[in-house]
């Protein structure tokens, strides 16, 4: 496990996929942002669902996915909703 393991909500899958699209530093999070980023990863793995978006946000964030503010968690789910198969 590399850098991107050590923040939070980041596990070994989620870290070897980001790695995968080519963002291996937490910096490269933070610039590319939680929805590209997910984008990417949805991309190479249809299976990305919401919680995944809302880890890497938390990520970004140095917080728990579950810490996120109600308006955040409602950005991201029409967000998502607008790549929902």
């Amino acid at each position: 496990m590399g850098y991107l393991s050590k923040l939070p909500n980041i596990g070994g899958m989620v870290e070897a996929q980001l790695n995968e699209v080519g963002i291996t530093t937490p910096e490269q999070l933070r610039n590319i942002g939680s929805k590209q980023a997910w984008l990417k990863i949805k991309a190479i793995d249809a299976s990305a669902c919401i919680h995944r978006l809302y880890a890497l946000e938390g990520a970004i964030q140095g917080i728990k996915k579950t810490q996120l503010s109600i308006d955040k968690k409602e950005e991201l789910k029409e967000f998502y909703n607008q790549f929902k198969a």
